[in-house]
């Protein structure tokens, strides 16, 4: 009897990569990637050094999944929080408070996963957040512009360090009570340079 099916070479993979990928992202999160090591990730998913290789090509690689992961899972939603239909001072306090509770979510890994990873040692690593994050200030910049044009570079900025300071104070143990004051605070400014 004979068989259209090609025999298989070598052992299946007996770990799912995209699970791994959501474990891996928990780890950078709550060390930083400087801290986690092929050995780290490699317990915790419970495989071997040429299994992880193999699924991700290097530390590197599997940190530019993980950033894929939490920017369709996670990552702040400025697409529907950044609509037309509301006013600008508004719309930027409400991305600045759902980063504070997003930040605040979870107290072993707190702060923004991108903008804890703009700071990171490894080059390539570093790059892939700086372009994620880079994007972000940019959707801002042109939401702003749109309808603020002589501030929206200035206000891009404001929001950007707030979101900065926010995840650092994440990371440094402040609650969601402290971080939202201080979200709230930054909306008042906003509405003050901003009317709509």
């Amino acid at each position: 009897m004979t068989t259209n099916k090609s025999p298989v070479r070598g052992r299946p993979r007996r770990f799912d990569p995209e699970a791994a990928v959501a474990t891996a992202q928990q780890l950078f999160h709550a060390r930083g990637y400087d801290a986690v090591s092929v050995a780290d990730v490699t317990d915790a998913l419970g495989i071997n050094p040429p299994s992880f290789y193999a699924a991700f090509g290097s530390k590197a690689g599997l940190y530019a999944r993980v950033l894929d992961h939490w920017t369709a899972t996670e990552a702040i939603p400025l697409a529907d929080i950044l609509r037309p239909d509301v006013p600008v001072a508004a719309a930027l306090a409400a991305v600045l408070e759902d980063a504070a509770r997003r930040y605040a979510s979870d107290p072993a890994a707190g702060g923004c996963l991108v903008l804890e990873g703009t700071r990171c040692n490894d080059a390539g690593a570093r790059d892939a957040a700086r372009a994620l994050n880079l994007g972000a200030e940019t959707f801002i910049r042109d939401y702003v512009a749109a309808r603020h044009p002589d501030e929206a570079g200035a206000v891009t900025d404001f929001v950007a360090t707030t979101m900065s300071g926010l995840s650092a104070k994440a990371r440094a143990g402040h609650d969601l009570p402290r971080l939202l004051a201080t979200a709230r605070l930054a909306g008042r400014v906003l509405a003050e340079i901003l009317p709509d």
